[in-house]
């Protein structure tokens, strides 16, 4: 174990320049040797333990969810439910743990809770059926609650479940030892992808270390990991690395106890709608074609549709008053009117409300100096162009309410790839001009993230990928994320 540790120790001394967060290993072994731990941390013990919380705090809120759901709907719909109300809190349990939902999350590094919104609503459903079944068969003489019963039962519960679930992973997060992370691959790909651990909450990322090194170690592996405390090794292999040195390195890495995840490079440019093709002992990746066809095409352009005039009927006493508050502050038209690049590289004008002072564009050049985005983006955090109204309708993403008439128009859609203005647009080559394949969004991929911190490169990537792996539920889940973090001003 001591040779283990010292072999580990001159290996980061010798390549220090290569490793990302080197320092996080030289502070987990001094706070071991502090502490006066023993070489080997029981590194198991905590892994267990965390995922004991994560799964004992997410059945309590399933549970919870029930019981504050199903009381609801009884009341809101005048409906006498009797005994069978005691089985739905097991029925829900037992749907959720059939779905995967309390083993999943100790198979990822990021636990999302708005992932498992398809799931969440089979689980709703399964249990209202099994309700009205029940009910049918024992005390009802085969008749069943009712559609409207049955409708709030289920989208009630969903959503009740989705929020209590939320809550129960930041209690479990609080409550849980944090998950210590420890990357072995190339340094090209432990770089990136330590950056983006590294940003996760509940997670701390230890560093990295070269395949090649560790195939060294061998045996001492196990060692390695006990003495830096390593609870989930991330496995990223290059193109290079050969096939049985991987799966030589995964078995090794099973065998210590630690939870294994792997960062296959071919993800990062088919994405995760991947579909696996056993066969005869061989797996094979099936790739979703590019594109939406017909029926998705006319599934998007559907929900698009509905929600824009829905936005625009329930909105329109608030547009209405924006509309006063621009026109009472500045001076200006009260639309401002921005061309865009949209689908298949045609241009339209991108509506906003006018959050900066009347001839804004103008003064664009003077403030090039200012420019915060790198990488062909250009934004000003302090803009002193905007006007006080403005500020408030951009902090609260407001003045994009009249994009809700683009996207009436088939102009754009709720969920796509970002707009770009002309100059950012001419900065976008190669393959990466297959963004322009969907109708840009008002939202998309690049605003959950941040564009601030998302360079023009990373950003058409992302759009490439959302096109490749689009689904109406990934639509669902980036609305939602837009809202929360619009309610949280985190600012995007």
């Amino acid at each position: 174990m001591n040779a283990a540790r010292t072999r580990f120790s001159d290996l980061i001394d010798q390549r220090a320049g290569s490793r990302i967060f080197d320092r996080g290993f030289r502070k987990a072994a001094t706070e071991a040797e502090i502490a006066g731990r023993p070489d080997e941390v029981d590194v198991l013990g905590d892994v267990v333990r965390r995922e004991r919380i994560y799964r004992r705090t997410l059945g309590a809120a399933d549970a919870i969810a029930v019981l504050l759901a199903l009381p609801a709907t009884i009341l809101l719909t005048q409906t006498h439910v009797g005994w069978i109300a005691l089985v739905a809190v097991p029925l829900v349990i037992l749907a959720a743990k059939l779905q995967g939902l309390y083993d999943r999350d100790e198979l990822v590094i990021f636990k999302s809770t708005l992932a498992e919104l398809p799931h969440l609503l089979q689980v709703s459903a399964i249990m209202t059926v099994a309700l009205d079944f029940i009910h049918g068969a024992t005390g009802g003489h085969g008749r069943s609650y009712g559609l409207f019963f049955s409708l709030i039962l289920c989208v009630g519960t969903t959503v009740v479940m989705l929020l209590a679930r939320g809550s129960a992973r930041n209690i479990a997060r609080r409550t849980a030892p944090e998950e210590r992370c420890l990357i072995i691959g190339d340094s090209a790909s432990s770089a990136d992808l330590g950056r983006k651990i590294n940003e996760l909450r509940g997670v701390s990322l230890l560093g990295s270390v070269s395949i090649e090194d560790v195939a060294d170690l061998d045996a001492d592996l196990r060692d390695l990991v006990h003495s830096l405390g390593a609870q989930r090794l991330v496995v990223a292999p290059s193109n290079r690395t050969p096939d049985n040195q991987t799966l030589d390195l995964v078995r090794h890495a099973k065998a210590t106890g630690a939870r294994v995840s792997i960062f296959p490079t071919i993800m990062a440019a088919v994405g995760g709608s991947v579909v696996f093709d056993d066969f005869s002992g061989y797996t094979l990746l099936g790739v979703p074609r590019f594109g939406l066809s017909r029926s998705s095409a006319a599934l998007k352009r559907t929900f698009d549709f509905v929600g824009a005039m829905t936005g625009l009927i329930l909105l329109s006493p608030l547009m209405i008053a924006i509309a006063v508050l621009i026109k009472l502050g500045t001076r200006g038209p009260i639309i401002f009117r921005q061309v865009r690049v949209g689908r298949d590289g045609g241009r339209f004008p991108m509506l906003k409300f006018r959050s900066m002072v009347d001839g804004a564009e103008g003064m664009k050049a003077s403030l090039l100096a200012q420019n915060e985005a790198e990488h062909g983006l250009f934004k000003i955090a302090q803009d002193p162009r905007i006007t006080p109204v403005g500020r408030w309708l951009r902090r609260t993403r407001l003045d994009e309410l009249p994009q809700l008439v683009n996207v009436l128009c088939g102009e754009m859609s709720l969920v796509g790839p970002r707009p770009l203005v002309l100059e950012e647009d001419e900065r976008v080559v190669g393959l990466d001009r297959r963004r322009l394949h969907l109708t840009p969004g008002m939202t998309g991929p690049w605003q959950v993230l941040g564009p601030m911190r998302v360079p023009l490169a990373e950003m058409a990537k992302l759009d490439y990928l959302y096109i490749a792996n689009w689904s109406l539920w990934q639509d669902i889940e980036i609305l939602l994320k837009t809202a929360i973090l619009i309610f949280a001003r985190e600012g995007l």
